[in-house]
């Protein structure tokens, strides 16, 4: 059996050597090892390497629709650092600073100007720096007379983000607001009249300005503080903001819409928040003036540390409102509905008072028709 199974293992191996030994060599010709020709080029220009155009000095003027950025600091020693004369413009400070050594800011121009009826503007990411000061409410100094302004009629399609602007005689970022201009996520600190002035705001902050600080069409999450004769944010509608002024009309102004703002004003007549309908508002004022007015109060706090009224309004609801003087803590003047107000004078006037209380050292609550009213 041994015998038979080495002759067949055997035979088995010659057969494969035999097969192996009639196949044909797989070893074929690929081709010239001549190269073709010279390496073509793989390096890419500057222009695809940095598509923008750098600048390092001022004056500087843009007539060329493009991306522009700054290289370094620049110090402008005339008016106007840096002019965009044409459309379809990004400017990328890049986290650099332009600055003027002007002597005398009334003659510092701009920093950014842009020129008459332009649009599609981006301007964005670093600052804008001035040698104003603010010594108790006059702004004088060097520098800039404005940080972001314009010529001729007001720019459209406009976007600023991401900057700080300080010491400019005149106003941080001056856009208009009749037209697409937004500004959003900018500071402003100590201009000489309005910190933003844009049709929309958005996340901006501006402090210590002559006249209002945030004025808008529509402002949201900012927060502006008047040091002078302005409002601290003014919008058509405004939302979760932040305002004060000393002696401006109010410390928030949302002349159709104030929701979820607080408001302070130190005048002898303004209101602390002022609007149409004021919604979840707090508002602060020292004169004559309200903590919290609007033609429609709702689920408001006012408090008057004057002769005014803690929360005023037509028709009053669900409001706490006090003053410290001979005023009215609510007065409504139609109809307070679930309302607290305290005074040294009358609590709580209104022709009509429901489920509402009053605490006056002259009347509690003064009304002509009392509904559930204690």
């Amino acid at each position: 059996m041994r015998t038979k199974l080495n002759l067949t293992v055997a035979g088995l191996i010659l057969a494969l050597l035999s097969i192996l030994g009639l196949q044909p060599s797989s070893t074929q010709a690929q081709g010239s090892l001549t190269p073709p020709g010279a390496p073509g080029a793989t390096m890419r220009t500057l222009s695809q390497v940095e598509p923008r155009t750098p600048i390092s000095s001022a004056p500087f003027t843009i007539t060329q629709s493009g991306s522009y950025y700054l290289a370094t600091n620049i110090v402008c020693t005339v008016s106007n650092a840096i002019v965009i004369a044409t459309n379809g413009v990004t400017l990328d400070l890049n986290g650099f600073t332009i600055s003027s050594t002007v002597p005398n800011a009334v003659n510092g121009g701009s920093a950014i100007l842009l020129g008459n009826v332009i649009s599609d503007i981006t301007i964005q990411n670093g600052h804008i720096r001035g040698g104003v000061v603010d010594a108790g409410g006059v702004y004088s100094g060097g520098g800039f007379s404005y940080g972001i302004y314009y010529s001729g009629n007001a720019p459209r399609n406009v976007l600023v983000s991401h900057l700080t602007v300080s010491g400019c005689l005149s106003s941080g970022i001056y856009l208009d607001s009749d037209d697409s201009t937004v500004v959003e996520s900018c500071i402003i600190q100590t201009v000489g009249g309005y910190g933003i002035f844009a049709s929309e705001v958005k996340q901006s902050s501006a402090f210590d300005c002559g006249s209002t600080a945030i004025y808008s069409y529509y402002a949201s999450d900012c927060r502006g503080e008047s040091s002078a004769y302005g409002d601290g944010v003014y919008a058509y509608t405004a939302l979760n903001c932040y305002g004060t002024t000393v002696n401006g009309n109010d410390g928030v102004d949302g002349y159709y819409c104030a929701q979820n703002c607080y408001g302070s004003c130190s005048s002898s007549y303004g209101d602390g928040v002022y609007s149409t309908s004021a919604l979840n508002c707090t508002g602060f004022s020292s004169g004559t003036g309200a903590g919290v007015a609007g033609f429609t109060t709702q689920n408001c706090y006012g408090q008057n540390d004057g002769n005014g009224s803690g929360v005023y309004g037509n028709t009053v609801q669900n409001c706490y409102g006090g003053t410290s003087g001979s005023g009215y803590g609510i007065y409504a003047y139609y109809l307070a509905t679930g309302c607290f107000g305290s005074s040294y004078g009358t609590g709580l006037y209104a022709f009509m008072a429901c489920f509402s209380h009053g605490i006056g050292t002259t009347t509690g609550i003064s009304t002509s028709h009392n509904v559930y009213s204690y």
